[in-house]
């Protein structure tokens, strides 16, 4: 009997940017062949990917490599938890935050050569009532441009900062009520935040000290600033001190209660329609995921 892993590469063929048209050349170029067998399967439909994945993990694969964005991974990821089939990413979306954090080479020749190495680890994921999430979930101002960006006719960072500059002083704040196991706060919030991971992508680090294996989620907070505040918070965000910025609110939780006057969510980037009421809870270490050879897990 074989001692090969069986591994999946699950590509969605129009999202994200990278060398889509050569990855099944540079997959047979520099993957391991002593250690792996594989095979492709190319999405055809939205949340495909996550069929995908939950039938990759009942054919007996031991690990299923998404190739594609945030929203990729979020597909391929949740279709995963609580399983014992392992998670890869190849990176080729427009911000990568997840593979950003475990440190996963951003080159797709690197990404496939990370896969060799096999560096393994279980991380945390997010439950918001049914819907499951890996890094990041938001309700303010995230959530909008998730949406809007959804719809845009163009993909690409550059396409999210116009869409961004755009909208930023158009954006009404969410009256939000918030209940944690330590306090209970109300207020109209611009960003309201759910970290697992310590950023949404590019660089850009809403909350520092997140780990993902931690069994801990931060609850990330941003009330209305005026436009002279903007670019100190904007550099703090890319120098990974928003932790000390004085306009942000950084709460560490397990479980939470959020009502918020809207129904509009983003989960890894994703958006979604949600209740006016969420509760949210942590799942310790429920995913198993294939990491960079630089990335220090919590043991």
């Amino acid at each position: 009997m074989s001692g090969k892993k069986r591994i999946r590469f699950i590509i969605n063929p129009i999202s994200g940017i990278g060398k889509k048209n050569q990855l099944p050349d540079l997959i047979e170029t520099y993957l391991d062949h002593n250690k792996y067998d594989y095979e492709i399967r190319l999405t055809e439909y939205r949340k495909h990917a996550r069929q995908i994945a939950i039938d990759s993990c009942l054919e007996g694969f031991d690990i299923v490599c998404a190739v594609g964005g945030d929203g990729s991974v979020h597909e391929v990821g949740t279709g995963l938890i609580g399983t014992a089939t392992r998670l890869a990413i190849i990176p080729t979306g427009s911000g990568n935050g997840l593979a950003r954090h475990l440190k996963i080479p951003l080159n797709i020749i690197e990404a496939i050569k990370c896969i060799n190495e096999g560096h393994s680890s279980k991380m945390d994921t997010i439950l918001a009532n049914d819907k499951p999430f890996l890094g990041f979930g938001g309700y303010g101002f995230d959530a909008f441009i998730a949406k809007r960006f959804d719809e845009y006719h163009k993909r690409g960072f550059s396409s999210y900062v116009k869409l961004v500059l755009k909208e930023f002083f158009r954006y009404k704040p969410v009256h939000t009520i918030i209940e944690t196991e330590n306090q209970l706060i109300e207020d109209h919030y611009f960003l309201c935040s759910i970290a697992n991971s310590s950023e949404f992508g590019n660089g850009f680090c809403i909350s520092p000290n997140s780990k993902l294996d931690d069994g801990i989620l931060e609850l990330c907070l941003l009330r209305p600033i005026k436009l002279m505040a903007l670019p100190g918070l904007v550099t703090d965000f890319f120098r990974r001190k928003a932790d000390q910025n004085k306009n942000i609110q950084i709460i560490s939780f397990r479980k939470a209660r959020i009502r918020i006057k809207g129904n509009i969510a983003h989960y890894d980037g994703e958006p979604f329609n949600v209740r006016n009421e969420l509760n949210i809870e942590v799942k310790p270490k429920s995913l198993n995921i294939l990491v960079g050879k630089n990335y220090n897990a919590i043991h």
